[in-house]
């Protein structure tokens, strides 16, 4: 899909006919479809995918009620990065399809296996471990043994972890802040775990 406007540009054009088909729309059309306040005028649409069932071996991160778009699309971009293959949304959380997760996620979607509208109880399907972080229990994790695979449980950005869902984590872990700050943002603390179990494997 391209606006007229960039269809007069001949390295969008260019770019747009590598596409099996092009739409061109007008460019009012093309700017009430983009969230962006600045769009490209250039776009491709892709089905989203069906809903999959989760792996139970897969290494995965789990989100607990995250709110934040971009705390979420992070979260995608670090797992894919540190080989953690499935993310799987528990009720609440930013709908990962959504597009503020999307722009986050930075193309992060397509490398991973992607489960939402979860609850609680279908976490029973996994059979790795589930870690839980918290900004004041548990492990120091630059000390602890992580076990791989396993399942990151990230939590609510205000809240933490569910405290039903953090009673079946086999460890609770916790990062250490030498600067003296009494939490990190979520998708900070999801980096530096998933960096962790990627050298912990190494």
């Amino acid at each position: 899909m391209i606006s007229a406007a960039a269809w007069g540009q001949p390295a969008l054009r260019a770019l747009a006919q590598w596409a099996p088909r092009v739409l061109r729309v007008p460019d009012a059309l093309f700017d009430g479809l983009s969230a962006l306040p600045s769009p490209a005028r250039i776009g491709y649409l892709l089905p989203v995918p069906a809903t999959l069932a989760i792996d139970p071996q897969a290494a995965s991160v789990v989100l607990d009620r995250l709110q934040d778009a971009g705390n979420v699309g992070s979260i995608l971009r670090s797992a894919a990065a540190f080989g953690v293959g499935q993310v799987l949304a528990l009720q609440g959380t930013a709908a990962l399809w959504s597009p503020k997760v999307l722009r986050a996620g930075m193309g992060a979607h397509f490398g991973l296996r992607l489960v939402e509208g979860l609850v609680a109880d279908d976490l029973a399907a996994l059979q790795v471990p589930l870690l839980v972080t918290s900004s004041h229990e548990g492990d120091w994790l630059h000390r602890a043994a992580l076990p791989w695979p396993c399942a990151w449980v990230l939590g609510h950005e205000g809240q933490g972890v569910d405290a039903a869902l953090a009673a079946r984590a086999a460890h609770a872990v916790r990062i250490a802040q030498p600067g003296g700050e009494e939490s990190l943002n979520v998708a900070a603390a999801a980096a530096i775990c998933l960096h962790a179990s990627g050298v912990s494997r190494a």
